[in-house]
């Protein structure tokens, strides 16, 4: 469903990304893993045109999406839960969503997307005509995944979402995840928390210094060493 191969990207003069190159099947959870600055996020950019390549190729659904811009890559049928979630703050919560149902396929189908979303949260329908910058952290993150299913994605680009998060409701957000995985979305989640990752995760990819080092499901990278020695203490 995606494939990334051998891609770079430079940040002006800087060399953000070396050599990623990873690959998701549709249908599966993947995680992508490494430490502060390895490139996780500008990984997750080049996917949906946020940074363009200097080299390699990004292709989704056998298609190359080097032409591709942002609002192309949601219209294909791909969202992005953004770190640091990028709400509206003065926006309620329902027209927060409202923005993520932008696209010409998604439009028409805004009332029956917001009842999907509520159903998913609850307490978001309860705090509908709240402005999004008033709600707990948690409660942002479950509004900036909701925004991102109201394109009706078939692949879900999560980018740190439990950061300031409370651990109760990230279990709850989890919960929601695999819910969604369930009817048929791919997901492809940035991490930090090696277990946390590896428990949702089909297989993950390590990155390093803008390179991927590492590749395999949890037993795999659990039982090799050179994962557990330089990785296990990242959270």
């Amino acid at each position: 469903m995606l494939e990334v191969a051998n891609i770079m990207v430079d940040h002006g003069k800087l060399r953000a990304l070396w050599d990623i190159s990873l690959n998701v099947r549709q249908g599966e959870r993947v995680a992508l893993l490494g430490a502060n600055g390895a490139g996780k996020s500008t990984t997750i950019g080049a996917i949906v045109g946020l940074y363009p390549l200097t080299g390699g190729s990004i292709q989704y659904d056998g298609k190359p999406m080097a032409r591709f811009d942002t609002a192309d890559t949601v219209a294909g049928g791909i969202a992005l839960v953004p770190e640091g979630r990028r709400l509206f703050g003065n926006m309620s919560v329902q027209e927060n969503l409202a923005m993520g149902a932008y696209t010409k396929r998604a439009r028409p189908k805004l009332d029956e997307s917001l009842d999907k979303a509520f159903n998913l949260f609850p307490i978001l329908k309860e705090k509908r005509h709240q402005n999004a910058g008033e709600l707990s952290g948690g409660q942002q993150q479950q509004v900036a995944i909701a925004r991102a299913l109201m394109s009706s994605p078939r692949m879900l680009l999560l980018d740190e979402p439990f950061i300031g998060v409370a651990p109760k409701v990230i279990e709850e957000i989890l919960a929601a995840l695999r819910r969604i995985c369930s009817e048929g979305v791919t997901m492809l989640l940035v991490e930090q928390n090696i277990h946390r990752a590896l428990a949702f995760a089909a297989r993950a990819y390590v990155i390093e210094n803008g390179r991927t080092v590492l590749e395999g499901d949890r037993e795999t990278l659990l039982g090799n060493p050179a994962f557990s020695d330089k990785f296990l203490g990242l959270e």
